[in-house]
Formats: structure tokens, sequence, C-alpha cells
């Protein structure tokens, strides 16, 4: 119960990998602020809840929890957000950017060709959105001389692809990476530690039901350049999320760090 009292504000949770986060998160002892644009976006890909919404779960956890729907990559939105956490939840402590994806998928998603339509969009989903919640949490975090913020960039953002193709989700969490760090360097006299993780191949239920991720020939193919030789589960990533959101990680800022199972070391 390392983060008894804290409050957290996990974006993009309704679902996958933010749920996971928020569920980590409460049972570590933190109150779970669930933001998302659309709250029941575990319908979406038939991802079980234990409870009627991810708000739920985090009660029956024992721990306040309240749902705000909101899109995180417009800036009056974001804003009205944290006001309205800190009014109801009375702090801020730990904020983790999960909201994102590569929504718009791989057809024409080269460098030579993307076009401004989804290159714009990408960019406001993943970059735009943390960057926008970073500045609204960071008031009151330096007003507590206290905060952790953890960003999610990806393996994606890490190193390119062999073909070039996601490139506008290559640079947007690439911008993630080094946003981490020069907002690390400018917020570290408050206290407030911000860190980024790079997550790998992991077995979300999106990416089971869009990107047919456990499919076993698919599945055996990609863990070949798994060191670990496995696909990494929601938990897998929560509990670094859980590292860098606890006082375990009190003396660690501005790093990027890859939770990939070793995919990170496969030269293709």
């Amino acid at each position: 119960m390392g983060l008894e009292g804290k409050v957290a504000l996990v974006t993009g949770a309704g679902r996958g990998l933010g749920r996971a986060y928020a569920l980590r998160l409460a049972r570590a002892g933190a109150d779970v602020v669930i933001n998302d644009i659309r709250l029941d976006s575990a319908k979406e890909w038939n991802e079980e809840l234990t409870a009627p919404t991810v708000m739920d779960e985090i009660r029956n956890l024992g721990r306040r929890s309240l749902g705000i729907t909101a899109d995180a990559s417009k800036k009056s939105q974001v804003e009205a957000m944290v006001e309205q956490i800190v009014a109801e939840m009375g702090r801020l402590d730990i904020l983790v950017n999960n909201a994102g994806g590569a929504l718009t998928g791989t057809a024409d998603s080269t460098p030579s060709v993307m076009s401004e339509e989804n290159l714009r969009f990408i960019l406001d989903i993943n970059l735009m959105s943390t960057i926008l919640c970073c500045q609204a949490a960071v008031r009151p975090m330096k007003e507590q001389g206290y905060g952790k913020i953890v960003n999610v960039s990806s393996q994606a953002g890490v190193k390119a692809g062999g073909n070039g193709t996601l490139a506008h989700y290559s640079v947007a969490k690439a911008g993630i990476a080094h946003f981490t760090r020069v907002l690390a360097a400018e917020v570290g006299p408050w206290g407030i530690t911000v860190n980024c993780i790079a997550p790998g191949l992991i077995l979300t239920s999106r990416a089971i039901g869009q990107l047919n991720r456990n499919n076993p020939v698919t599945r055996a193919a990609a863990e070949k350049n798994i060191p670990l030789r496995r696909m990494g589960l929601p938990e897998d990533v929560a509990k670094v999320v859980e590292f860098f959101a606890s006082d375990l990680s009190d003396y660690v800022t501005g790093q990027v760090l890859p939770v990939c199972g070793g995919i990170v070391l496969s030269p293709s």
C-alpha cells in the first residue's frame, strides 16, 4: 500500500493497458481517476471487467474513483478535468499519460506518403495529449512540491521499423520520449519526477481483437525475436508504472524504460 493517500489520473483507462495501470495503482493504495473519451470503451473489444465499470472495479478494491469523459487532446477539456480532480479529490499526485495509439492503421503510413490528416490526428492523440495533460497537472503538483508523471512511448518511438510504416505514430512516440526528458529537467526543482515507458508487443484486448496478435502462427513468429520468448501482458507493464509512481523511483527522472521482453535488442 505504498501509494496510500495519493491521487492518480490515468488517461485512456477505459480498457487495455490504461485499465491495467489504474487497477495496479489502486491495489498499491492510490485513489484513481479514470479518463477516457468513452468510459465504456472495454465493450468495443469485449474486454471483460470484474464490475460494471473500471471505476467500480477500483471502488471494489477499497479506493475512491472518479470517471471523467474528456478528449485528452483538447486543452480546454484537459484543464477542466484537472480542475475537477483537484476540487473533488483534493489533490493530484500521479499522472499516467496513456491515451493514444496507432489508430489509423498501417495503410499509407510511410514517411513519404502519409496524409496530413492522419499525421495531425496521430500527433494530437499521442504527443499533444501528453503535453497538454502534463502542463495541466504540473500546476497543482508544483503547489504541492510533489508529483509523479509517467508518459507512455512505444518501441515504435525507440527504433524505426524495417519498412517505415506507422511513421506518424513512431514520430509521435519519439516526441513523447524527448518531451519527458525536457520536462523532467524543468520541474525537478519542485520535487516532480517525469519518466517514460516504451512497451513492446503486449497482449491487450485491442491487439488481440484488431491486430490478431494472439494468433498462434503470428505470435510464434513474433516471439522468436523477443529474448524472453513471450509477448507481454498488461500487468507486465503495469508493474513498471507502479515503480515510476512510487517512492522506489524517487531519485529517477528523465528516463525512458523499454518494457518489451528485450525486443529492443533485436536488429530487425
